[in-house]
This record gives C-alpha cells, structure tokens and sequence, in this order.
C-alpha cells in the first residue's frame, strides 16, 4: 500500500469516528431530553470506541500500519499513554477526544482489558531497505550506538525486544510505518511523556536513515517463541537513558 492510499485510509477512519462521535453524543444529548438514555455499563461498551480502531481484542491493523496492536502489552504502559493523550503530551485528535473525560480509574480498566489478550501477531508491509540499512538497524538494536550515546534497544525493552513489565513496551511485531512514525513524533515533539521522556532524547540522536533502518529491522525481525514481556526487575536500563521504567516512556 502505497503512502497515499494510507493517508486516505487513515482520513476515512479518522472520518468515522469522528462520525461515530458526534452521531453518539446527538443521540446522547436527545435521549438525554427525553429521560431515556439507558447505555449498557459493560466492558464491551467501555472499549466500543477503542476497537473501532485497533479491533476487538487489540489485534491493531498490521496490513496498514497506522493503529498499532495493543494486546498484550504491559498494562502499566497502556496506561500511561491514555494519561499522555488525556494531558496533551501525545497528540492524535481521535485519541485526545477519547480519553478526554475518562477518570483514571476507567483507563486503568481498558489498560488491563488489553494487556491481558493473546491474540496471533500478523505481519506487516516491510519498506525495501539494503542489506547496509538491515545491518545499520540490528547494531542500533541490539548494541546501541555508543559514539552518539544511543543505547541498545534490547537495554529498555528486553533481551527479546518483548518489552518489561509493567511499564515498558515490545518492539517486534510492530508495523514499520507505526515505528518510524513514532520515533519521529518524538522529534518533532508531538509525542512525549512525563520527564525522565528517554526515548525523545534517543530519538533526536538518531538521524533519519537510522530511524529508518532500525525500524525495518524491529518491523521484520522473526517473532520469538514467547511473545510476553520480561518480568518486572528483570534488566536495569542505562542511568544516562533517564528511569526508563519509572516513566513507561516507549512505542
């Protein structure tokens, strides 16, 4: 697929929920009137406009790369990222809208729906990279790059690159198009999280053919056998990289 017919994949989506939203709060506000708004207080419901987007169980969209996969992910992470949009400091309108009034208690509900589904990973479209790019992107995975203190990948998300309990994420199976977005949003500084924010410091090292190829490289790497994130205490990420796991900073 190519980089137009995403955008206008991701208009459309953006489009229907939008719709969904302003239809909803209509019908909302006339049920309202009338005294006959009755709406199922179900989990279901509660994650009805999260699976409009990433699906039912979190599976995400790898045939388009636009809406990551949330299932399985730490729920301390998922979390935290509902905070982050809710405080402005992740910026996507959907999402913003979405969690605009939910109280942290309700966040920490959805949080926990996902990271407990284990559904099968799809794989993604992969970019054609050279052979140089691929090798580029496995030294920044898994030895870092010391001249530009960037540290490893596997430092923070896991000798498996399957992410940390509670708060760090996995990086394999994730699309090439949601990865390299993601370490540009950092750049450009429409992602963000609480300080220590390691991972804009570590992006903004990165130049763009790194970010680039150490994408393709974590978007084509074969999946290990055990796809759960490592146990909490499991690695101690470098003290120059910021308390990686105290902020749940991440993709």
């Amino acid at each position: 697929m190519d980089t137009i017919a995403k955008l206008c994949q991701a208009r459309r989506v953006f489009s229907a929920v939008l719709l969904f939203a302003l239809i909803t709060a209509g019908g909302a506000a006339r049920a309202q009137e009338a005294g006959a708004l009755k709406v199922p207080d179900t989990l279901q419901q509660r994650i009805a406009s999260c699976a409009a987007c990433h699906g039912v169980h979190g599976e995400g969209t790898p045939e388009s790369g636009f809406f990551p996969r949330l299932a399985g992910k730490p729920a301390g992470y998922l979390a935290r990222q509902l905070k982050d949009f809710q405080d402005g400091l992740r910026k996507y309108g959907p999402m913003e809208y979405t969690v605009r009034h939910l109280s942290p208690e309700y966040m920490h509900e959805i949080a926990d729906y996902f990271a407990a589904q284990e559904v099968p990973y799809a794989r993604s479209p992969l970019p054609r990279v050279s052979p140089e790019a691929l090798k580029r992107g496995e030294e920044l995975a898994t030895k870092g790059d010391p001249s530009r203190e960037v540290p490893a990948c596997i430092a923070c998300h896991g000798t498996q690159l399957t992410g940390v309990q509670p708060n760090v994420p996995g990086l394999v199976g994730l699309p090439y198009d949601y990865l390299s977005s993601q370490l540009g949003s950092w750049r450009t500084k429409t992602r963000a999280t609480v300080a220590p924010d390691c991972m804009a410091e570590i992006a903004n090292r990165l130049s763009a053919s790194d970010i680039s190829a150490v994408s393709a490289w974590l978007a084509g790497r074969e999946l290990p056998s055990d796809m759960h994130a490592q146990s909490a205490g499991s690695i101690t990420p470098p003290m120059h990289c910021g308390v990686l796991g105290a902020t749940g900073d991440g993709a």
